[in-house]
């Protein structure tokens, strides 16, 4: 077949798809399929918080031109073309909360169970500086790159750090090739100053930097930390845009006031960047995080010095204190993406990070090797490391890592055209788009348009409620959950303080087939407010029925429950019904329009369907609920 009849057929079978969805499109929407238009496929596009275009379907007419081996510019492939594929990204695990000794037997431990590669976290809240020697012996840093936390005191902890290995060349330590030693300085001040965390001064950080350029060792000083803008609430191309405007803004300072060549000031760099349970666009985010940093070292005129290494952590904002057994899932998925993506290191973060050590009655010790099996079993049993980006080609994939590594170039020239980054960060300009970003995701979370599985969706209710210490305090991260678990939190202190949850009846109204997929949802959308629904099954209007299900659960709030045509039958008597029995609040699951000749008292006072915020009914609710049982 010549290429003019393959493109041709290619456009044959596209159209017949267009018209197959047309057809349906105009069925359920009971239209006919002209009125769709030439492409009604666009009616089944999303949109990501960037921006960018999901399409339904991806084919040969959305093929891109192929991109260069791992291992060479622009590096969407990969940094490293000779990776070993046996051991696939490192597992990076994070140590350093308890004392020398036990980090060190922690590590050690870690090593010899699958682990390639250390986060330890010194100074503050970690291992003492002083004791850093001790909390790395026996440790052999040329087989597991170590990463730094030290915050504030990242210039005493590296002068620590270069101490020992200096003491243990020295001692002759048998690494004759000192490049093969990876280290990881951490000092990441302008992300830092972003997030409000702890961190060197600038100028400190440049200092730094030049330190370790001197250093025989393989040592990056700064850490770009995109986790930063993720935590906050940013979008995957929102996260790109201001990391390589912070990256570029290093790299001015390191070439300007520490004397460092281009070349070298770009190999004091790493990024951090967070990996979500949305596997593709994880996976298409850290291809795009290479190719526009790489586009920054080509206009710098360093295109081989391109390739900075990528540290990916499973992400904190997506991760639930409520029924958080879900979160291995997330951080399997997140994992998976990372990889793929060709993260150089990943982290997994515990299933119950969210939550203080020791809520789920399990040893920290359990969630740390959880996190560790989680990419054990998929380097080991998967084998997802034996292929350098198994994902090229994938029409999908190429498209998606083209259309966020283009959004996150439009969000770094807007911050460049403030002045650069920290300008832009003066300004509000970061915050607010951020913010902005935040805005629309929580509305969607709290509309239940994207779901936050035993959050907002299949929650459990008979879960063990969580005290006020259980929940971590001080922490800076905008998790997806917080506003469902806010009001979960006010259900367990009601339960707390009086020995039963808020509670609302459900009024089924005709037989099981009728209401059931009504009084389902109302029982799902009152559990993620943390009100428990009774049901006592169908409930005949005229009958007493009402009047006894209303006496035997207590509730003073009620939720008619059925089908329309039923509603238009019987919903006025049923209102009344349920108020002369005690019901001071009457909802009805299903639109407005299903009782729109119902007046006065036989008239619901709310409506609960899947386009209402969740999140403000249900605050409502409760509010209700908690005035009245005060009375």
């Amino acid at each position: 077949m010549s290429l003019a009849s393959e493109a041709e057929a290619v456009e044959q079978a596209y159209a017949e798809w267009q018209r197959s969805v047309a057809g349906v499109l105009a069925k359920s929407r009971r239209v006919d399929a002209a009125e769709l238009g030439p492409e009604p496929q666009k009616l089944l596009e999303t949109l990501t918080y960037d921006g960018v275009t999901v399409a339904p379907l991806y084919s040969p007419r959305d093929e891109r031109p192929e991109q260069s081996l791992p291992g060479t510019f622009p590096y969407v492939r990969g940094v490293d073309a000779h990776r070993d594929v046996n051991a696939g990204w490192l597992v990076s695990a994070a140590f350093g909360t308890a004392s020398a000794a036990e980090t060190n037997r922690a590590i050690l431990d870690a090593l010899e169970n699958g682990v390639s590669a250390l986060w330890l976290k010194v100074g503050a809240d970690g291992v003492p500086v002083t004791d850093l020697a001790a909390a790395l012996e026996g440790v052999l840093l040329d087989l597991a790159p170590l990463t730094l936390d030290a915050g504030a005191e990242i210039n005493d902890a590296a002068r620590a750090l270069f101490s020992l290995l200096d003491a243990r060349g020295e001692a002759g330590d048998g690494v004759s090739d000192r490049s093969s030693i990876r280290v990881h300085l951490g000092a990441a001040p302008l992300t830092s100053s972003f997030s409000g965390a702890a961190d060197v001064e600038f100028a400190g950080a440049v200092e730094l930097a030049a330190l370790a350029a001197a250093r025989a060792e393989t040592v990056h000083a700064i850490t770009v930390d995109g986790t930063a803008f993720h935590n906050a609430g940013a979008g995957d191309a929102e996260e790109l845009g201001a990391a390589i405007a912070a990256g570029l803004e290093y790299l001015r300072a390191l070439t300007a006031e520490s004397g460092l060549t281009i070349g070298a000031a770009l190999s004091q760099l790493a990024f951090r960047y967070s990996a979500t349970d949305d596997q593709f666009q994880t996976i298409a985010k850290f291809r795009a995080a290479r190719l526009v940093w790489a586009r920054i070292a080509q206009v710098c005129g360093a295109s081989d010095f391109g390739g900075a290494p990528q540290h990916a952590v499973t992400s904190a904002a997506m991760m639930a204190q409520r029924d958080p057994w879900v979160n291995m899932l997330r951080t399997t998925l997140a994992a998976f993406g990372a990889g793929v993506g060709g993260a150089d290191a990943v982290t997994v973060l515990p299933f119950d990070v969210a939550l203080a050590d020791g809520t789920l009655g399990v040893s920290k010790s359990f969630s740390s090797r959880i996190a560790r099996n989680t990419q054990l079993l998929l380097l080991e049993e998967s084998h997802l490391g034996r292929v350098l980006d198994p994902s090229a080609g994938s029409w999908y994939v190429e498209d998606l890592t083209q259309q966020i590594a283009a959004t996150a170039w439009e969000f770094f020239q807007e911050i460049e055209a403030a002045g650069g980054y920290l300008a832009a960060l003066e300004a509000g300009i970061v915050s607010g788009r951020i913010a902005a970003t935040k805005a629309k995701r929580d509305s969607d979370i709290a509309h239940r348009k994207t779901t936050v599985t035993g959050v907002n969706e299949f929650p459990n209710l008979g879960e063990t409620p969580l005290s006020a210490e259980a929940v971590e305090p001080g922490q800076s991260v905008a998790r997806y959950a917080a506003a469902f678990e806010a009001l979960r939190d006010r259900s367990d202190a009601f339960l707390a303080a009086g020995g039963a949850r808020p509670t609302a009846l459900l009024a089924p109204l005709g037989s099981v087939a009728e209401h059931n997929v009504r009084t389902t949802f109302a029982s799902n959308l009152l559990a993620s407010g943390g009100i428990d629904a009774v049901n006592p099954g169908p409930l005949e209007v005229g009958a007493e029925a009402i009047s006894a299900a209303v006496k035997a659960s207590g509730a003073t709030v009620a939720v008619l429950c059925g089908t329309d045509k039923r509603y238009g039958e019987s919903a006025a008597a049923a209102v009344a019904e349920l108020r002369a029995a005690g019901i001071t609040k009457v909802l009805l699951a299903g639109p407005e329009k299903a009782v729109a000749d119902a007046t006065g008292d036989s008239r619901p006072d709310g409506f609960l369907t899947a386009r209402i915020d969740a999140v403000s009914a249900l605050t409502e609710l409760l509010d209700f609920i908690e005035t009245g049982s005060s009375k």
